[in-house]
């Protein structure tokens, strides 16, 4: 019996020996990391390569620069040049139509989400969080026809108004859960202790509330502006003509004669630039609004 006991390893190095990884396991790792990775960056790495390729280039496996295909700057400058006006167009109606929308659907959100939080309405706050999450799992084509006659009707077929109207339907209930989820989380002594200084419920919302939840209401406008920065589906019905956002320029590079690869590419880099931009300036607050309330003490 002693003889087994001296040949057992000390306990320090059995617990060391547990939280060290294999060679193995480490690769298979690193393997499944740069795989993942080759998967997400390779559509805007042939998205780079094409845009300066000619439309007879593009359909050729030539992937290295002056030595496969000499790149040609045709794309970028039909694009920016001739095309111009109609790219400028179209850029700003996606930034109207995505900045109001954002505006609109961020204050009603925000307003929406404190009331669920602080108040209990006789329906029950959760049915009413259900159904406001429903909305998203509702097919848009569904209300395609609806939403077109109720547009119609306004007089804001085919405007920038309308399409504000329409999307911020969509991205209403993003803003409503981030909201309530962030108000949920806050402390109600904070708020106790401004209402026995005297503060009323308004002030208390503009005064203590609102100021504390800017990171929360940045993370619910940025994927606000993200979701209806890339909506087509209503545009190309509702808005074809004067309002048309940049998504329906980017579909418009398939024609009778095909798909010209080259300006599809070229549109598609523009159109990805500034919510790319914008989510490198604020990817924190991106990161905290889709992971706010997703653990609770």
């Amino acid at each position: 019996m002693a003889t087994a006991q001296t040949a057992l390893p000390p306990r320090e190095s059995r617990s060391n020996n547990r939280g060290v990884t294999p060679r193995w396991a480490r690769a298979l790792i690193w393997f499944a990391i740069i795989l993942i990775t080759f998967w997400i960056l390779y559509p805007f790495v042939w998205a780079v390569i094409t845009s300066f390729k000619t439309q007879r280039e593009a359909l050729e496996p030539s992937v290295i620069p002056f030595l496969q295909f000499d790149p040609s700057i045709e794309n970028w400058s039909a694009e920016l040049g001739l095309g111009g006006r109609e790219t400028a167009l179209a850029i700003g109606n996606s930034i109207a139509i995505a900045v109001g929308s954002t505006l609109l659907a961020t204050f009603l959100g925000t307003l929406t989400g404190y009331a669920l939080a602080r108040f209990r309405y006789g329906i029950g706050n959760r049915n009413v969080v259900s159904w406001v999450l429903s909305q998203r799992f509702l097919p848009p084509v569904a209300t395609m026809i609806p939403f077109f006659l109720l547009i119609q009707r306004l007089g804001v077929i085919d405007t920038v108004q309308g399409m504000i109207l329409v999307n911020t339907t969509f991205v209403l209930p993003f803003a409503i859960l981030i909201m309530r989820d962030y108000f949920a989380d806050f402390p109600e002594e904070i708020e106790e202790a401004a209402l026995v200084d005297g503060a009323s419920p308004l002030q208390i919302l503009l005064r203590v509330a609102l100021p504390l939840a800017g990171p929360a209401i940045t993370a619910a406008a940025i994927i606000c502006f993200a979701f209806a920065w890339n909506e087509y589906l209503f545009a190309s019905v509702m808005a074809p003509n004067k309002a048309k956002p940049y998504t329906f320029l980017v579909a418009s590079t398939s024609t009778v004669r095909g798909v010209h690869f080259g300006y599809l590419a070229t549109r598609m880099l523009i159109a990805i630039t500034l919510p790319v931009v914008l989510s490198l300036f604020v990817q924190r607050y991106i990161v905290r609004g889709l992971t706010m309330g997703a653990v609770k003490g």
